[in-house]
């Protein structure tokens, strides 16, 4: 097939070189000129032959917006707009609205694999219609690891991004595990090969996985993390996934946790530990840690 790709960084960069690898033909854009074939996004579409197919890997919220406001624009009745970003699937009904006026297709597509993905292969959810589907899939065939595997046409519009919404909330679960059980192992004074312990993990125990594979490979290259401050980022998709647990009246405590867990790896200095500590020195008489002034 031909694809007009817009956003060439680490995800849809190395999603246009695999599905070139695959005998596609990708014509690309960004902002930077670096990474671009072409210089806007109406040279992109003039480039591509009717019906056209357009995917979008650019952030989710305004970017996302105003690319769809400005494909609707460009492209003619009949055209097809993918959008793989991780944007909130609610937005998927209002981009797909916006497009449908003009007689343009809607596909909304959780993509997984990070860097990992042009050599690997990436995992693709997708929502819309099952036409919409049925005609990008030699697209989707050649972004996942094998014909058929890796992929789910997960249901209607907003469901591709629901799913990976999901997605990247159990994966905020299972790296905070991985993670307390890191320090809980090196805490313990027992453990004497806490990087040894999880790599035996890797073959055989119900917790191997690729996630696993990859702490791994982190311990390998800085055994004690020492090169790394203990803050981490969310990216949007794990306050999303507790949200529509609260709007669907969903338990999720471990999700929930883990969003807030990176909540708290970002304060140097506790204000909620600071409460902690005064009460318990209030009531119990414990020792209170004070800050070093000089």
């Amino acid at each position: 097939m031909q694809l007009g790709m817009i956003g060439l960084g680490k995800m849809g960069g190395n999603m246009a070189a695999r599905l070139r690898d695959k005998g596609h033909e990708v014509i690309g854009y960004d902002v930077n000129p670096e990474l671009r074939d072409v210089d806007s996004i109406a040279e992109l579409v003039e480039r591509l032959s009717a019906p056209r197919t357009v995917w979008l890997m650019v952030p989710a919220g305004e970017p996302t917006r105003n690319t769809i406001r400005e494909l609707a624009d460009l492209l003619d009745e009949g055209d097809l707009v993918i959008e793989g970003g991780n944007s909130h699937y609610r937005d998927d009904r209002v981009h797909a609205d916006e497009l449908a006026r003009r007689g343009i297709e809607y596909l909304d597509a959780g993509v997984s694999g990070g860097i990992w993905g042009r050599e690997n292969g990436y995992g693709i959810m997708v929502g819309g219609s099952a036409e919409n589907v049925a005609r990008a899939k030699p697209i989707f065939d050649a972004l996942t690891p094998e014909a058929g595997s890796g992929f789910v046409h997960a249901g209607e519009i907003g469901a591709g991004h629901f799913v990976k919404m999901v997605h990247n909330g159990i994966e905020y679960g299972m790296m905070q595990a991985f993670a307390e059980g890191y320090e809980l192992m090196a805490a313990s004074g027992i453990v004497k090969d806490v990087p040894g312990t999880l790599a035996s993990w890797r073959q055989g125990t119900v917790v191997r996985s690729w996630l696993l594979d990859l702490l791994v490979r982190a311990l390998e290259e800085d055994p004690e993390l020492e090169q790394l401050r203990g803050y981490a980022e969310d990216s949007g998709e794990g306050r999303w996934t507790v949200q529509a647990a609260v709007d669907h009246a969903v338990p999720a405590p471990v999700i929930t946790a883990a969003l807030y867990a990176r909540f708290a790896s970002r304060q140097e200095d506790s204000p909620a530990m600071k409460v902690i500590a005064a009460l318990r020195n209030q009531f119990g008489g414990h020792a209170v840690v004070k800050k070093n002034t000089d």
